[in-house]
């Protein structure tokens, strides 16, 4: 999968903010270790840091912050703006109900991203000022918000028709990723498939 990745990243160079390649999703139930993953990832993959609610939030986002300057990786924040301040990450990634405040979570240098299970979702996200929309699923998927998988056909569609940087996420692995070579993506996105 980090080829597939590093090889749509090269294809999508030259973007203003640079987007990364790969993004690796933090979920508490699928991917325990959180910063033995963040420590596998290859230079220039970016940290989704998802704390659902957790009461270290800002201490472990402050680890992963540490892991992302040493190995050269972006930490972005779920959800929360304020936190991701506080730690010094790289931007947020916002939730499709919160897309419409990406221009104003934006600040220099940061990368805002947003959620989306749809085309209209994605044109929604671009337009409100995310630098990349994250779009769900692809492929059949463990995460229990995942929708009907929408495949790498309509996938490529979406892209096209989107007008602006897309990730794909949802069931992608080293198997699958390559399947989406030719979707015009800026990037894959994984959850499972960056394992410890």
């Amino acid at each position: 999968m980090t080829r597939a990745a590093q090889a749509i990243g090269r294809r999508a160079a030259g973007r203003n903010p640079p987007l990364p390649p790969l993004l690796f999703f933090t979920d508490p139930a699928r991917t325990p270790d959180i910063e033995a993953a963040a420590r596998r990832l290859p230079r220039g993959s970016a940290i989704v840091y998802r704390a659902f609610g957790a009461p270290d939030a800002e201490a472990r986002a402050r680890r992963l912050a540490q892991i992302a300057a040493k190995r050269g990786l972006v930490l972005l924040i779920g959800a929360d703006a304020g936190l991701a301040a506080r730690v010094g990450a790289g931007g947020v990634h916002l939730p499709e109900r919160m897309a419409a405040r990406a221009r104003r979570l934006k600040r220099p240098g940061w990368i805002v991203t947003a959620a989306a299970h749809s085309l209209s979702a994605a044109r929604r996200g671009l337009a409100a000022g995310a630098d990349a929309v994250v779009v769900s699923a692809i492929f059949p998927s463990n995460s229990p918000s995942a929708g009907a998988p929408i495949g790498p056909l309509r996938l490529a569609r979406l892209v096209r028709a989107a007008g602006g940087p897309i990730y794909a996420l949802g069931g992608i692995n080293d198997k699958t990723a390559r399947r989406l070579l030719p979707a015009g993506l800026v990037g894959l996105a994984a959850v499972e498939a960056i394992r410890t």
